[in-house]
């Protein structure tokens, strides 16, 4: 129940920012990719901020906190170990 109430309070704050600066609520597509892409980089600021005050360089927090997979996700052909799905008819397909 917490986790609700606080993502509300954060959707509620987003509100007051987009009418703030003048944003129609829904955001143009631009503008809310990029405000979730700002979400996205916002959740890494405290664990980052941790390692970097205890002395570690910014680099390398952002790679022990995996900052890229949590920011950008799985890029294409960065999963040696993940198979690929194989030519052909799938289960799916079969059982139809």
């Amino acid at each position: 129940m917490k986790a609700y109430v606080l993502s509300l309070l954060a959707g509620i704050l987003v509100g007051v920012v987009y009418g703030w600066i003048g944003v129609p609520s829904p955001a143009p597509p631009i503008v809310a990719l990029i405000g979730l892409l700002g979400i996205l980089a916002g959740e890494q600021i405290i664990p980052v901020a941790k390692k970097m005050f205890s002395g570690v360089h910014f680099g390398v927090a952002w790679r022990e906190e995996h900052c890229n997979q949590h920011v950008f996700g799985s890029l294409p052909g960065r999963n040696p170990g993940v198979s690929r799905p194989t030519t052909g008819t799938s289960s799916e397909e079969k059982r139809s």
